[in-house]
C-alpha cells in the first residue's frame, strides 16, 4: 500500500500548466533584460531531478533555457583547473542554464566513490565558496536545489527503473552503490552544506518523496525568488498568403511516410 499522500493527478497537471505559463514570461523577461541565470539540481539518485528539470524546458525556448548534463570528464579536463569545463557552460545575457549535477559532483559522489583525491575534496570545499561569489559578482543569479528523497521511496523507484522498459536506461551501476553506500553519502552531502549553505547562496531543500508536489514546489520557488514581469508584445496581423505565380510540383513526386495510424 502506497504510504505517500500523492498530489491528486488532476490538480498536479492544473497546477504545473500555471507554472509553466509563468516559467514562458520569464523567459521573456530574461530575454529582454539580459539576466543570466544558473539553476542547480542536485540529489540522490532517483531524488527526481530530472523529472523537474524536464517539466521547466517542456513549454521554453531551448535557445534560452538549455541543460548542462556533462559526462565523465577526459583526461584532458583532468588536468584542467576542476571548475573550469562547467565555466564553458554558463550562461551568455539573456539565457538560463539548468545543471543536471554540476561542480558538486566532488562534493558528492568523487568524494565517496573516490574518484578524486582528499587533497582535491578538501580544496573544493575551500574554493567553491568564493567560485559563486564569483559568479554572483559577475551578474549570474545562482540557485541551488537539493533533492531529498527517502531510502524507501528511492528503493521503489530503483525497482520501477529495473522492470520498466522506457526508464531501464536510467539504471546503472552507480546507482546500486548509492544504495551501498547511502550513509557516506549523507555524510558527504551534510560536510557540504556546511561550507556551502550560506545566506548569500543558499541550498533550497526539496522533498521528494511526492514527485509532484516537489516539481510544482521547486518551480514556483524558482519564480519567486526572480524579479521578473510580463513583456508585452506588438499586436500582430497574419497577412494573407500569396501564392500568386506559385505552381505546385506533383505530389507524386514526393515520397511520403507511411501512415500507419489511421
Amino acid at each position: 500500500m502506497d504510504k505517500i499522500d500523492r498530489l491528486d493527478k488532476k490538480l498536479y497537471e492544473k497546477e504545473l500548466t500555471k507554472l509553466q505559463v509563468e516559467l514562458v514570461k520569464l523567459q521573456e523577461w530574461v530575454k529582454q533584460e539580459g539576466l543570466k541565470i544558473v539553476i542547480i539540481f542536485e540529489g540522490r539518485d532517483a531524488a527526481g531531478k530530472g523529472g523537474v528539470i524536464k517539466r521547466i524546458i517542456e513549454r521554453l525556448n531551448p535557445r534560452v533555457c538549455r541543460i548542462a548534463a556533462l559526462s565523465q570528464p577526459t583526461e584532458k579536463e583532468k588536468t584542467q583547473w576542476y571548475f573550469q569545463r562547467y565555466v564553458a557552460h554558463l550562461p551568455s545575457a539573456g539565457e538560463i542554464v539548468l545543471f543536471d549535477r554540476s561542480w558538486y559532483n566532488r562534493a558528492g559522489v568523487e568524494k565517496v566513490m573516490g574518484f578524486c583525491t582528499e587533497p582535491e575534496y578538501e580544496e573544493f570545499l575551500r574554493s567553491c565558496p568564493e567560485f559563486e561569489r564569483m559568479l554572483q559578482r559577475s551578474g549570474i543569479i545562482l540557485l541551488k536545489y537539493w533533492f531529498s528523497v527517502s531510502d524507501e521511496e528511492q528503493e521503489r523507484r530503483f525497482a520501477e527503473r529495473i522492470r520498466t522498459p522506457i526508464k531501464r536506461w536510467k539504471f546503472s551501476p552507480m546507482d546500486l552503490e548509492s544504495r551501498n553506500r547511502w550513509a557516506e553519502y549523507s555524510e558527504a552531502k551534510d560536510r557540504m552544506f556546511t561550507y556551502t549553505d550560506s545566506r548569500q547562496c543558499p541550498w533550497w531543500v526539496v522533498p521528494s518523496d511526492d514527485k509532484r508536489r516537489a516539481r510544482l514546489n521547486c518551480i514556483s520557488h524558482i519564480l519567486e525568488q526572480i524579479d521578473y514581469h510580463e513583456v508585452e508584445h506588438p499586436h500582430v496581423d497574419l497577412p494573407d498568403i500569396n501564392k500568386e505565380g506559385y505552381i505546385r510540383s506533383p505530389l507524386d513526386n514526393q515520397q511520403f511516410v507511411p501512415n500507419k495510424y489511421e
